[in-house]
């Protein structure tokens, strides 16, 4: 992760961010308690269609390790995981139990990466963890997080990103979500189909408010570019299992959070347009003053709970932007 101490980033750009404050909902930012033992079943339900996701995906190495800025040394070594995000308090809830269906894309979304039917990308949750694949024939290799007593699931085979950076997103959602955006496309058969195509706001029959997702890259690069929000005492030090929901550019909603003293909360490899991140009241940090730091730009300062509305140029090619929360106990 970059400096940040003293300010200093590499590439001097002209980054616009606009924020706007929004009126938070309570019942939005409670945690349900979703831990439970994970054992590897095959599961025949699925969540409700409509039902907001909790809980994140990200992606790890096979055993749940994280990769330093999300970038792999290659393709295969990405496997997807699930629940509770990394760092997140103890009754943190993870993803809601059922049956998943999984795409890569480029970081648009607009490009399907993934290279076999649906029916082969499928796993399953329970007790707010992956716990599973479904077993078609052409399910995927899985690993172990014995961290988290969870099932990892490899993302290949996919087709390499157009992308110049190396990135890539992956992508999780219901699999009767994923039904309902095939069917919307005039798809027949969306698990037996590779990809259902793409309209409006139906990404190959993953729909942003019904997803999860998770940016990485695949190849070795020396570029990255990440926002990091840094949840701090009255002292300054970094205040670990502090969250945040961060909303990519396609609207897509996903819970990150600091997972150690030494950590922000970081979302890494970050697309190109406007990222939302909603900073509410927690325990252990009732929101004050927040200040952004952007290479080689001022510092702006605001107050109190609200939606940070961040744009990333295109010509943002490597560093951090800054964002640091004071929380009052």
């Amino acid at each position: 992760m970059q400096q940040k101490a003293q300010g200093k980033f590499v590439n001097p750009i002209q980054i616009e961010i606009e924020m706007r404050r929004e009126s938070m909902k309570p019942d939005f930012f409670k945690y349900a308690c979703g831990l439970g033992l994970a054992v590897v079943v095959l599961l025949g339900c699925s969540i409700p269609a409509q039902a907001q996701l909790s809980g994140a995906i990200f992606t790890t190495l096979p055993d749940g390790s994280a990769v330093n800025f999300n970038i792999y040394a290659s393709k295969s070594d990405v496997y997807l995981d699930g629940g509770p995000p990394p760092g997140a308090p103890s009754t943190a809830a993870g993803l809601p139990d059922g049956t998943y269906v999984f795409q890569v894309t480029d970081p648009s979304g607009k490009t399907l990466l993934s290279l076999d039917p649906a029916r082969c990308r499928q796993f399953t949750v329970l007790n707010g963890n992956i716990n599973g694949v479904v077993v078609t024939g052409c399910q995927h290799l899985t690993g172990f997080d014995s961290g988290r007593n969870s099932v990892t699931v490899q993302l290949m085979p996919y087709a390499d990103t157009p992308n110049n950076g190396g990135e890539y997103k992956a992508w999780a959602t219901p699999v009767q979500n994923y039904i309902d955006g095939c069917t919307t496309l005039g798809v027949a058969d969306p698990l037996g189909t590779i990809d259902c195509g793409i309209t409006g706001g139906d990404f190959h029959g993953f729909i942003p408010s019904h997803s999860k997702t998770d940016n990485f890259k695949a190849r070795t690069t020396t570029g990255n570019r990440e926002i990091d929000t840094n949840f701090v005492n009255s002292t300054g030090q970094n205040i670990p299992f502090i969250c945040e929901t961060w909303i990519d550019t396609l609207g897509v909603s996903n819970t990150v959070c600091a997972t150690s003293p030494q950590e922000s909360a970081k979302v890494e490899d970050v697309e190109t347009g406007v990222h939302h991140f909603v900073i509410f009241n927690q325990p252990g940090c009732t929101v004050g003053n927040i200040s952004i730091q952007v290479p080689n730009g001022p510092i702006q300062y605001f107050t109190g709970p609200q939606t940070l509305e961040v744009k990333v140029p295109a010509g943002f090619k490597t560093g951090s932007i800054e964002i640091f929360v004071n929380c009052n106990f």
